[in-house]
């Protein structure tokens, strides 16, 4: 009986195996395509990677200029106070001296008054800053919110 069954699906089987060797062209059709897929998103992925640890290296080096170029204001801008400082020290002992206000003319104390009211007076505030620099408004890529922290690398 299993055989006349066999022999009545003799006829279809020729054609379900045509289908099912349609099915395997097109399983293997799709498989190269994703082969393929996966090959330009490994190569993509080398290129992302290469490109971002090119740019850790330029932000590394970034930070470190930006430190070392605080580094310097901050040294530029003590010697600045203190340079100021010594000029205020000068102007007063002239000040305080008899004889500095009969060698120097008027012209020159006028000069030196001028200076003590608008330069010494005002520039040597305590912890001022230099004015080339608005630094009133965080900015959005400002010294201290630099992290050299690595632990989101990770995520």
């Amino acid at each position: 009986e299993q055989g006349l069954q066999l022999l009545e699906l003799g006829g279809s089987v020729e054609e379900d195996y045509i289908r099912i060797a349609r099915c395997f062209e097109a399983t293997r059709q799709r498989c190269c395509r994703l082969e393929q897929d996966g090959r330009r998103a490994r190569e993509k992925l080398a290129r992302v990677e290469a490109e971002r640890a090119a740019l850790e290296v330029k932000l590394k080096h970034a930070r470190n200029q930006v430190e070392v170029e605080m580094k310097k204001r901050h040294r530029a801008e003590a010697e600045l106070e203190k340079q100021e400082r010594k000029l205020q020290l000068v102007f007063e002992s002239l000040m305080r001296e008899p004889w500095g206000n009969e060698m120097l003319s008027r012209n020159q104390c006028s000069v030196l008054s001028s200076l003590a009211g608008r330069r010494l007076g005002a520039t040597l505030a305590p912890g001022r800053r230099s004015s080339a620099v608005d630094e009133s408004c965080q900015s959005l890529l400002s010294h201290s919110d630099i992290s050299y922290d690595r632990t989101e690398d990770d995520v």
